[in-house]
């Protein structure tokens, strides 16, 4: 029998993130919500809390996002640091997504950084805060339509271009830009730079208003004649066709559960506060009854806890096979892909089972929901996961299944 039971050494760190989210994200949700833009200054001391576990060793690199991959696991049965930082991810999210993503040091291009940098650059590299520029305006999914350049002048990268959609654009202390080093030669040119916020040419246009998450910021970066170390290049210069840009590609299958771990985190807090909704109703859910059987708020509750669970085993699969160093990169895309509509899915539901109750600001649950949306969409779609996992089923390339 499989035993999902989380692992001991992953429990202590897994309920200090949780009492975080209960304790410190929970009781500004709302006002951070109605106040985008402003920097949550409480979260300093979130911050002090995963350097502490980290250089305990207990987070296994990094409580929740970034610095999760790792990359040195011992072959075997390994929960290691993915795992961990999907658990932890699972909990602040139960707490609040766009306060997640706002934690200082703990960008998603940390796990860009961890993916893909060498010995020597996790040494530099290791405590930074990366936020992580793929999405131009000319493009959003498809990662290999990089139109940035990246031209080498001695010593220096020069870096030309503009990000958009850019998560903790502005507060993050680097930020992990994608660009090619050659466009004649295609996607096998795209590399990964780690570019410092005070670089010279690097500058934040404007910050988005947005439906949701808008605890954390979200930039337009331009980058002119940005320059920046040589050895700044996440991994090798070398542009190998035949290898394509598996390299840069590589971070999301780190980054995809992570961000399915959040759809599984805020779907679970929409649940639960569902749940008390219905039963201070007197609707009873019953696990030993057909659900044809029982109320339609309540069978409609057990179908919602039901895709909840399927998506949360998607997801940790996806992390446990990272850890394993296994290839996951269709698992991490069914993951996200799976999470990222029941995310959306789980808590647009609860808003309706609730009524009025649900969307009005009296619950979170209103704002769960567009919060949720976020995550069917970055970090690639729902319509290209879907596409992502037809080609590995099927055994097809990018060029025979468009």
């Amino acid at each position: 029998m499989i035993n999902l039971e989380l692992p001991k050494k992953m429990k202590a760190a897994s309920n200090q993130a949780h009492q975080a989210a209960a304790q410190i994200f929970r009781p500004i949700s709302r006002k951070y919500d109605l106040a985008e833009h402003e920097r949550p200054v409480e979260l300093d001391t979130m911050a002090s809390l995963v350097e502490g576990l980290a250089d305990a060793g207990q987070a296994a690199s990094g409580a929740t996002l970034g610095r999760g991959a790792d990359t040195k696991a011992p072959e075997g049965n390994v929960n290691g640091g993915n795992m961990s930082s999907l658990m932890n991810v699972i909990e602040t999210c139960w707490g609040d997504v766009g306060l997640t993503l706002a934690i200082p040091y703990q960008g998603l291009g940390n796990s860009a950084i961890a993916s893909v940098a060498t010995d020597e650059q996790l040494e530099r590299f290791g405590k930074v805060w990366a936020s992580m520029a793929i999405t131009e305006p000319g493009f959003g999914s498809d990662s290999a339509a990089v139109t940035t350049t990246a031209e080498l002048d001695g010593d220096e990268w020069v870096l030309n271009g503009e990000k958009i959609f850019v998560t903790a654009g502005e507060r993050s202390t680097h930020i992990v830009v994608w660009a090619s080093v050659d466009r004649s030669k295609g996607r096998a040119a795209i590399k990964s730079f780690v570019v410092p916020r005070d670089a010279p040419g690097l500058s934040v246009a404007r910050l988005e208003h947005k439906l949701g998450i808008k605890a954390s910021d979200t930039a337009v970066l331009l980058l002119e004649d940005c320059r920046i170390p040589r050895d700044n290049i996440l991994g090798s210069a070398e542009v190998d066709t035949a290898k394509g840009f598996g390299g840069v590609m590589a971070t999301f299958d780190n980054t995809r559960p992570l961000v399915a771990g959040m759809a599984v985190g805020v779907a679970r807090a929409a649940l639960e506060e569902l749940r008390q909704i219905l039963t201070e109703a007197d609707i009873e859910i019953s696990y030993d009854i057909p659900a044809v059987n029982q109320t339609a708020a309540a069978a409609a509750y057990l179908e919602l806890e039901a895709d909840w669970e399927a998506a949360q085993l998607l997801t940790i699969r996806a992390a446990w096979m990272a850890d394993n160093k296994k290839p996951n990169s269709l698992e991490a895309s069914m993951a996200k892909a799976k999470a990222g509509r029941m995310g959306t899915a789980v808590t647009l539901k609860a808003v309706e089972l609730a009524g009025s109750f649900g969307y009005s600001e009296r619950s979170l649950l209103e704002k769960w929901a567009r919060d949720a949306k976020i995550l069917d969409i970055f970090e690639g779609t729902q319509q290209i996961q879907q596409l992502i996992v037809a080609r590995r089923v099927l055994g097809l390339s990018s060029s025979e299944l468009k």
